[in-house]
């Protein structure tokens, strides 16, 4: 059965979606304009208050995308997408202004906003489609995450030309008005263009919209999309410095790799909401969680260049020791070969500086008796010494990620796909809540990764927290599926 579709939802769409894609390359400035400023010496600040300084934008459009999102039903999407807009330009221009770390905290807490775009877009797109055809329209919408694109290729060079190559530093200012401009525009745009449209919710009393948030339901699509959401954008900063630290790249080449995880994750939405569309969103997120997990185990195999305990040799008989070499232990009449260590020769197998793609080792032994000595049974004879190399190569390393990295964008289509199926009348409100707590994970994301290679030492420990988090999840996911599937049948067995 084919649902007509009014023909005025495909303009909200190009609209909507465009909306989404200027908030977030406003959502990520940040990222770009801080690391210039610092770099540049025009502020003294510490690598804290820079992580601070990216960080609170996300947070800030994490905690919005409720209130937004509830607005939304109430109200739609024309008036508050549009209010959103304009009130973000306003912190954004202000930025233009200060010259203290708390000035540019606190614009960057009200420009941060931007990041409820999603909350108030997302809702508002699924209100013009049938059910059938949500998943593939807010794939479409989701794309404008590749906004970040935007401000990570043309903002660096736009402060460059406006600082004539630093020569006119304080000449960085007028970034900030133009992305101001740009909001201001955008708001208009959307003003002019789109008609508002409401769902049935928006008859009922705020605390009637709250209801839905009661449901564990909303809770757990919110930790799906923690992990395919939030930790997306936390790989997408956390990225930099693994790149510099394991693989010893340059800052800009590190960069470019992990725009190559963040660019086609947001532009692969599209297929996920097709595929959530085609196959449904349940068998979807299966696919999506499973391969997460597999992936992230991959991921969490450090590289190592270590030396440990091996195979040694043990005597079978009592006796006394005859002979003692490199290579032979004579114990009475008993031979003992013994695996000798490479050293003089190259061993092609072996050498550090062949391509390996899987662990690849070297094992020898070392005799620890003297001719002479008497020894019992399943005494150790030769110590045995095993060194492993895995060079967890570079490009293997970032085609996983960004296999990884598209898998999650898929993900979030299909997380977003099962709130209209279950919440038809409270997208907003439900998308707000889900969206909140992706938010979330993407703030706290680089500072779990953090912790954990301060004690662990590891650089592979955010991908071990990955593998669990994923495993929780599906096995979540799975239990749930099997407890709704025995209450429909419950007399089936």
């Amino acid at each position: 059965m084919n649902t007509v579709i009014d023909k005025r939802a495909h303009l909200v769409l190009a609209v909507n979606t465009f909306a989404f894609t200027i908030c977030f390359a406003c959502w990520m400035l940040n990222g770009v304009l801080v690391t210039y400023l610092v770099d540049n010496q025009v502020f003294d600040w510490s690598p804290v208050k820079v992580g601070w300084l990216m960080g609170i934008p996300v947070l800030t459009g994490a905690i919005f995308r409720l209130p937004f999102g509830l607005l939304t039903d109430k109200y739609g999407g024309r008036p508050i997408y549009t209010l959103l807009l304009l009130l973000a330009a306003i912190p954004m221009f202000l930025l233009s202004k200060v010259d203290s770390f708390m000035g540019f905290a606190l614009c960057s807490f009200g420009f941060g906003i931007t990041g409820a775009g999603f909350a108030v877009g997302n809702a508002f797109t699924s209100y013009w489609y049938p059910k059938e055809r949500q998943g593939l329209a807010m794939g479409i919408f989701g794309a404008g995450n590749a906004g970040a694109a935007i401000t990570t290729m043309l903002a660096p060079t736009i402060l460059n030309d406006l600082t004539d190559g630093g020569k006119v530093i304080d000449s960085w200012r007028v970034l900030p008005q133009i992305y101001a401009g740009v909001l201001v525009l955008t708001a208009i745009i959307f003003f002019v263009l789109v008609k508002n449209k409401k769902p049935v919710a928006n008859e009922r009393k705020i605390s009637e919209l709250f209801a839905p948030l009661k449901k564990v339901r909303v809770w757990r699509f919110g930790i799906y999309y923690a992990l395919v959401f939030g930790m997306f954008v936390s790989f997408s900063q956390w990225l930099i410095p693994y790149f510099v630290n394991v693989y010893y790249l340059p800052l800009v080449t590190a960069g470019i790799f992990a725009a190559m995880f963040s660019f086609p994750s947001g532009v692969i939405r599209v297929l996920g909401g097709w595929m959530s569309d085609k196959w449904g969103a349940r068998k979807v997120m299966y696919w999506v969680l499973s391969t997460s997990v597999i992936f992230s185990l991959m991921m969490s195999v450090p590289k190592m260049d270590i030396t440990t305990p091996g195979n040694g040799i043990m005597a079978t008989k009592a006796g006394t020791v005859k002979f003692v070499s490199d290579s032979l232990i004579i114990v009475n009449d008993m031979e003992y070969p013994v695996v000798v260590e490479v050293k003089e020769v190259k061993d092609i197998k072996y050498d550090q500086e062949e391509f390996h793609i899987f662990p690849v080792k070297k094992a020898w032994q070392t005799p620890v008796v003297t001719v002479g000595e008497k020894i019992e049974k399943k005494q150790l004879l030769a110590k045995g010494e095993t060194h492993i190399l895995f060079q967890a190569n570079v490009w293997i390393f970032a085609i996983l990620a960004i296999i990884l990295g598209s898998i999650w964008g898929i993900g979030k289509a299909a997380v977003f796909k099962h709130i209209p199926e279950y919440f038809p009348s409270e997208v907003g409100v439900v998308g707000g809540m889900v969206g909140l707590i992706g938010g979330f994970g993407g703030f706290l994301g680089p500072i779990v990764f953090g912790y954990l290679l301060e004690y662990t030492g590891l650089w592979t420990s955010s991908w071990i927290f990955i593998f669990l988090f994923s495993l929780i999840c599906i096995v979540w996911m799975h239990r749930v599926i099997l407890k709704m599937r025995l209450n429909e049948a419950p007399n089936k067995h």
